[in-house]
C-alpha cells in the first residue's frame, strides 16, 4: 500500500487505522477496470470503499467481484452509482450521508440567518451606494430579522432533522414540518408542528427544502405553491434543484416578491444568461453545502469506523437498506 494516497485526505490517527484494515487500489486504476492489476484486485476484493465520482457498481462490475461482501461509501447518496443488484447478492452497504448532513445543515442555518436579515440585497445596496441603509430600503426588502421566525422544513431527512435541531438550539423559531413519513408521535419528539405542504408554504417566513429526489417529489415546490408564499418569504434549497420549479420561481424573484438561497438548481448550473445570476435578492452557490475542505475528514472517519466494524464482524452503524432507495436522496 502507498501511504501517500492517504496523506492529503485523512489526519494521521484516521490514516493509521485505515492502514491497519485495508489495502488500497491505486486511484489511477479506477478508470481502467480492464487492466490486469484492477482485474486482480477486484477479483479478490471483499469490501469496496467508494467515494464521490466512483464508477458505477453495476451488474457488470459485480460479476467481476465474486468475493465482494460490503460497499462502504465515504460520501452521501449511493443511488447515483450502486445498482440494486448489489442488495440482491446480499452485499451490505454503508454510507457516510450522516456525516455529510452536518455541513449541509450548518450551511442551511447560515443561509436562514443571513437571508432573514436580508444580508444579500442590503449588502448589495451598501456596496453600490456607500451610504447607510434607510427605512425605505428595509420596507422595500420585506425586512424580517431572526426573532420569532416560522421556518417550514420540507422533508425530515438526516439533513432536515439536523436543521430542525439547529433551529431549536440557535434560534427561537417555530418549525413546521411536511413529511408524509413522519407521524404525529414522531413530530412531537422532533418538537415540530406537522402540517400539509400548502399550509407550510403559505404560513412560513422561510421554506427550507430537504426532501430526496424521487418521482413523487420532483417539482413539489411548483408554480401554485410558490404563488402561495407570502411576500418576503425566503426559499432555501440545499437538496436537489429538481424539487423546485425554477422558471416559476424566477418570476417571483425578479419581481422582488420572494428571496432565495439556492445551492442547487435545475438545470445545474443555470444558463449563463439566466436572470437569477444577477438578482440582488438571490444567492446562488455551486452545490457546496456538502462536505468541503476539512469537512471531508468527517466522511473519511465515518467510513473508517464502518470498515473497522466490518473487520470485527459487527453490523454497520450507518447501513443503507434496499427498502431505503425509494425515499433517500
Amino acid at each position: 500500500m502507498s501511504p501517500g494516497l492517504l496523506d492529503d485526505v485523512f489526519p494521521p490517527p484516521v490514516r493509521a487505522r485505515l492502514e491497519e484494515t485495508a489495502d488500497l487500489l491505486d486511484p489511477s486504476l479506477i478508470s481502467e477496470f480492464d487492466s490486469p492489476d484492477a482485474v486482480r484486485a477486484l477479483a479478490s476484493a471483499e469490501v469496496l470503499l467508494t467515494g464521490w465520482g466512483c464508477p458505477p457498481v453495476d451488474a457488470g462490475l459485480l460479476g467481476r467481484t465474486p468475493r465482494l461482501r460490503a460497499v462502504i461509501h465515504a460520501a452521501g447518496t449511493v443511488k447515483t452509482f450502486l445498482s440494486p443488484a448489489a442488495f440482491d447478492r446480499g452485499i451490505t452497504v454503508s454510507s457516510a450521508a450522516a456525516a455529510n448532513a452536518v455541513p449541509v445543515a450548518e450551511y442551511t442555518l447560515a443561509a436562514i440567518i443571513m437571508g432573514a436579515k436580508r444580508v444579500f440585497p442590503l449588502a448589495g445596496l451598501y456596496r453600490a451606494r456607500r451610504t447607510h441603509r434607510t427605512g425605505a430600503d428595509l420596507d422595500r426588502q420585506h425586512w424580517l430579522g431572526t426573532h420569532g421566525l416560522t421556518v417550514g422544513v420540507v422533508g425530515a431527512s438526516r439533513i432536515g432533522r439536523r436543521v430542525i435541531e439547529l433551529l431549536q438550539v440557535v434560534l427561537d423559531a417555530e418549525v413546521l414540518l411536511y413529511d408524509p413519513y413522519v407521524g404525529a408521535a414522531e413530530a412531537e419528539l422532533l418538537g415540530v408542528t406537522r402540517t400539509d405542504l400548502d399550509t407550510l408554504v403559505a404560513t412560513s417566513d422561510v421554506v427550507s427544502v430537504h426532501a430526496p429526489d424521487t418521482p413523487e417529489t420532483r417539482g413539489i415546490i411548483d408554480a401554485r405553491r410558490i404563488g402561495l408564499m407570502r411576500p418576503g418569504t425566503l426559499l432555501v434549497n440545499t437538496a436537489r434543484g429538481t424539487l423546485v420549479d425554477t422558471e416559476a420561481l424566477t418570476g417571483h424573484l425578479v419581481s422582488g416578491r420572494l428571496d432565495a438561497v439556492l445551492d442547487v438548481t435545475a438545470p445545474e448550473p443555470l444558463p449563463a444568461g439566466h436572470p437569477l445570476w444577477d438578482l440582488p435578492n438571490v444567492l446562488l452557490t455551486p452545490h457546496l453545502a456538502g462536505a468541503q475542505g476539512n469537512e471531508v475528514g468527517r466522511l473519511g472517519a465515518l467510513a473508517v469506523d464502518e470498515l473497522t466494524r466490518y473487520a470485527r464482524g459487527e453490523p454497520f452503524a450507518h447501513p443503507v437498506h434496499r427498502a431505503d432507495l425509494g425515499r433517500i436522496a
